[in-house]
């Protein structure tokens, strides 16, 4: 049956501040096109991970990493068909250039400069992170995730490019996504966003798809996610979360939440409530595992 034996937990480890953690095997799971505030760090330990990135697809295998910048539309998808395992380090921004003024020549916003990077030393300094905080070893887990970006910057990192508002198309997509912003629970259609815009749909749609790497749709439900991420981090129940963001239920917010950031929202927030766990916590199953279990209605 697909998705039989996929397993993923996404969890916090107090003295990590601002890094996310994540270990899982996915088979047939589908990452829609999303972006992440954080950096992505995942390490591959068997299998291919597949995703769009850039343009193209990537594929890491093996010894590799799928590195991901801050606010950079991707996919994820098997590239075989036992899936892929991996575990990975979200660490923010600020954490990652702190790291880069003490420890390289990088000047301005560091990131990395290619999408995927062959690197069994580094593969295996993530997954030691992450065994050193589910054992709650606060000094061998900060210091690892140091090494570990220090080296991908090293070997991989350089100055972002900064997203520019010049261009009367990124000036338009800039004035749609803010009335998104402002209109997170009850969105306008396109039409009539563009025609408060004084644009057309498709022109709409084109410039905004060139300047976020994605549709209004998909960037809307990306914000929602995000928004939903903050609430039930802040102890708010999926069911009301939901709600407040724009989505119609929480079984709307079930699907949108595991195809973006991997787990479903109750797990997700289940772990934020225990980020002092040792981390003997089992592995929770993924989205595919919960719906057979605990079926619920589609849209």
């Amino acid at each position: 049956m697909a998705g039989t034996g996929e397993r993923a937990r996404h969890w916090q480890y107090e003295e990590l501040p601002g890094v996310d953690l994540l270990r899982a095997r996915y088979i047939s799971k589908t990452f829609v096109r999303h972006t992440h505030e954080n950096f992505v760090i995942a390490a591959i330990s068997d299998g291919v991970e597949v995703f769009h990135h850039g343009g193209a697809d990537q594929y890491a295998g093996p010894g590799a990493l799928a590195l991901v910048n801050p606010d950079t539309p991707h996919t994820g998808r098997a590239g075989v068909p036992e899936g892929w395992r991996y575990g990975a380090v979200y660490p923010a921004p600020d954490l990652v250039a702190a790291i880069a003024a003490e420890t390289t020549t990088i000047r301005g916003t560091p990131g990395f400069v290619e999408p995927v990077l062959d690197d069994p030393y580094a593969v295996r300094l993530v997954h030691e992170v992450l065994r050193a905080a589910e054992e709650g070893n606060a000094l061998a887990a900060d210091t690892l995730l140091r090494v570990a970006v220090t080296r991908l910057l090293r070997l991989n990192g350089g100055p972002l490019r900064q997203r520019l508002v010049r261009s009367a198309g990124a000036r338009l997509a800039a004035r749609a996504r803010a009335q998104l912003e402002e209109r997170l629970t009850d969105p306008p259609s396109l039409e009539q966003l563009a025609e408060g815009l004084g644009t057309s749909p498709f022109a709409l749609l084109r410039a905004f798809r060139d300047t976020y790497g994605m549709p209004p749709h998909a960037w809307l439900t990306d914000a929602r996610v995000r928004a939903a991420r903050r609430l039930l981090d802040a102890g708010t129940s999926p069911a009301d979360a939901a709600v407040t963001v724009g989505f119609t239920d929480q079984p709307h917010l079930n699907r949108h939440f595991a195809r973006i950031v991997g787990v479903p929202p109750g797990a997700y927030q289940r772990e934020r409530k225990n980020v002092q766990d040792s981390g003997r916590a089992l592995l929770v199953p993924s989205e595919a595992c919960q719906n057979r279990q605990h079926p619920h209605p589609q849209a």
